[in-house]
């Protein structure tokens, strides 16, 4: 397995990390809508949720380039 390979598997590992986030972020929101917290609590909750949603976001795409990127290098 050369370099490029593990560059690959990396790149796929963090993508998969990116949509693990995603999916916790979908199941938090949900959990928290169906809690029927007020407004003010629903509020709090979701600010902790958007900071973790864009990293997830960031990592996913990060990782989708990185596996294209070395797919396209690898000889």
């Amino acid at each position: 397995m050369g370099l490029y390979d593990w560059i690959i598997w990396a790149g796929a590992a963090l993508t998969l990390l990116g949509l693990v986030g995603i999916v916790w972020c979908i199941l938090t929101v949900t959990r928290a809508r169906r809690a029927g917290a007020d407004d003010e609590a629903l509020r709090a909750r979701m600010k902790t949720v958007l900071a973790v949603n864009m990293g997830a976001l960031a990592a996913s795409c990060i990782g989708l380039m990185v596996v294209v990127i070395a797919i396209m290098l690898k000889p």
